[in-house]
């Protein structure tokens, strides 16, 4: 995939047949959209582009109100790469661009890749108030020479994919729904770093993921599957503040069921499987390893099942 951050930079091969949104976490429903606009690219001899924003609108226009994101800038463009798409077109997104009225971003973006068609999904809006919803696109398309096909929400059991409804799972800590919604494991990823120590103490040394930029699911303990380079571990991960040992900052920390290696300093991914149960106080040191090596035994349970599903 050719990513580009400008219409001026935008070779394509052909006239576009291009699809537009913010595509935090990728989910489901954004990869349907994509499907769909690749398709169509294909039977038509178009170039198939995808049309993207960074920083995340919210984040400009709602500042430090905007809710967390579900990918990091790194991980969404290697997301959307792995759609098979032929370019990705992330404009810098400010207040300038969301003043725009519909007809301007026709004018000024979709104009100049010689859009021919135009693949929007069932909610989709843009433009200056929002203003440029299914109807006007396409009048606007008549205009300037581009079709306009909207897609049909997908939903999985029973729920919409959308970006809200993964953020909704992710903080509440429902794992296998966010999973479902975004077709695969929701993930953490970042550089490892020295925590207090502890886990080792107890007898479970742990990697410690650097907070990442990103929505954490809710606090508590997980069965996860850790990544570095080519390499893949069974885990268990708490989120949380060590309220056994007073509380503190809060820290992500994953304890490998086979193997001891030293990832510090190494980028890891932490995928999150399923959700063992709320951080918890104990009485003693003592009792929390003992209920560690509980979640050990659950999560190569729940580990075991999901590989032989």
């Amino acid at each position: 995939m050719d990513i580009y951050t400008s219409v001026e930079q935008a070779v394509l091969p052909a006239a576009a047949c291009v699809t537009i949104g913010n595509f935090d976490g990728v989910h489901q429903g954004h990869r349907a959209l994509i499907r769909r606009m690749r398709a169509k690219a294909a039977r038509l001899g178009l170039a198939s582009v995808i049309i993207t924003f960074w920083p995340h609108p919210r984040c400009v226009l709602a500042g430090k109100n905007a809710p967390a994101l579900l990918s990091s800038h790194a991980e969404r463009q290697n997301l959307l790469a792995a759609t098979g798409a032929d370019a990705l077109l992330e404009l810098p997104f400010t207040r300038e661009l969301a003043s725009l009225s519909p007809e301007e971003f026709v004018r000024r973006i979709l104009a100049p890749l010689r859009t021919r068609e135009l693949v929007i999904g069932y909610d989709f809006s843009l433009g200056r108030g929002r203003a440029g919803n299914y109807d006007v696109l396409r009048a606007l398309g008549e205009r300037y020479g581009f079709g306009v096909e909207g897609v049909s929400p997908v939903y999985v059991d029973g729920i919409v994919a959308s970006s809200t409804a993964v953020r909704d799972a992710v903080m509440n800590g429902s794992v296998a729904r966010a999973r479902a919604l975004l077709g695969r494991p929701y993930s953490l990823s970042g550089p490892v770093v020295h925590g207090f120590g502890r886990g080792r103490g107890l007898g479970f040394p742990t990697a410690n993921l650097a907070r990442p930029e990103v929505l954490l699911p809710r606090r508590g303990v997980y069965a996860t599957r850790v990544r570095c380079g080519g390499s893949v571990w069974p885990a268990v991960t708490n989120i949380g503040c060590n309220p056994t040992f007073g509380g503190g900052r809060l820290s992500i920390e994953s304890f490998l069921l086979d193997g001891d290696a030293n990832l510090y300093g190494r980028e890891i991914s932490v995928a999150f499987m399923a959700r063992l149960r709320d951080e918890q106080t104990f009485d003693s040191p003592e009792m929390l390893a003992a209920r560690i090596a509980v979640d050990v035994a659950e999560a190569r349970k729940v580990l075991a099942e999901d590989c032989a599903a």
